[in-house]
């Protein structure tokens, strides 16, 4: 099923005491790029997330954010690190030692100091799952919206497949006028510019630039690598790098196509079909 690498989930959950919330933001990436923000408090949970988040998602750049708060229960209770406060005192003192004048403040900035605020003792295997629950309740959310997003992308490609096929169908039917036009004009020049013509020497001129001019295998190629882009949109994996591959290919035909052109309606065929594949590639970016 094709997903598109483009999508945005939340979710939240009470776990011990902690209201914890996590947003997952995807976009479109050549590799996979998982980064994870999360205070430190659960911190010892961001490899877990990882793993998870990998196993999920093969290709995007995806944003992990957890944020928690303390429920009311919990919130008027202040455990002090005094080994820490200790320590702090202590260094402040030496510190002032050195200076010419001694700097107040007040317990309420030795509050606010890193570590001096002590954190209640939780049980880390249930935070452990109770977050994973939540990120992975987060994730599922996610890859459903990357999925519904990716079958609207694949309608889109579908479309233009369709009326690239219709494209080539019409160059095909054009060709032959315009192989005809060719050694008709050969003929024309050449019988105005010498006096006896060697017509058998023409005719093998004439040939060899028919089969310079002749865009059949290109239009083949096209038409193949429309059935191969139908066939890959319907694999269960990531096949966003393959599409990608195609739409190079099926782009250098157009321009050879193009190069090649005699004839106006050739020509107005080859920029529709470049200005489809170019839609067709902006469209493949977002696809995993």
């Amino acid at each position: 099923m094709i997903k598109s690498m483009t999508a945005f989930a939340s979710s939240e959950a009470v776990i011990d005491n902690l209201t914890i919330n996590c947003e997952l933001r995807s976009v479109n990436h050549r590799y996979s790029d998982i980064s994870v923000k999360i205070p430190e408090r659960i911190r010892f949970v961001e490899a877990d997330i990882r793993l998870l988040m990998k196993s999920e998602l093969q290709r995007g750049k995806i944003e992990c954010a957890l944020s928690y708060k303390k429920n009311d229960n919990t919130q008027n209770t202040i455990t002090i690190n005094v080994a820490a406060v200790k320590a702090l005192l202590q260094a402040t003192g030496e510190i002032e030692d050195q200076m010419h004048s001694a700097q107040t403040f007040s317990a309420l900035e030795v509050l606010n100091f890193p570590g001096i605020q002590q954190e209640p003792e939780r049980n880390k295997p249930d935070l452990l799952q109770g977050v994973l629950d939540l990120v992975g309740n987060a994730l599922q959310q996610l890859v459903d919206n990357r999925e519904r997003e990716g079958a609207q992308l694949s309608l889109l490609i579908e479309d233009r497949c369709q009326q690239i096929h219709d494209l080539v169908q019409a160059a095909n039917q054009r060709l032959p006028q315009v192989l005809v036009q060719i050694k008709n004009k050969l003929k024309e020049r050449i019988t105005e510019i010498l006096d006896a013509p060697d017509f058998d020497r023409l005719e093998q001129e004439m040939v060899f630039l028919t089969q310079k001019l002749d865009v059949a295998e290109e239009l083949d190629r096209l038409e193949t690598h429309v059935i191969e882009v139908l066939n890959v949109l319907k694999k269960q994996e990531a096949v966003g790098r393959r599409l990608d591959f195609l739409m190079q290919e099926m782009n250098r035909e157009a321009n050879t196509l193009g190069s090649k052109s005699a004839d106006k309606e050739m020509t107005k065929i080859s920029i529709d079909l470049k200005v489809l594949i170019e839609q067709m590639r902006e469209q493949i970016q977002n696809i995993e």
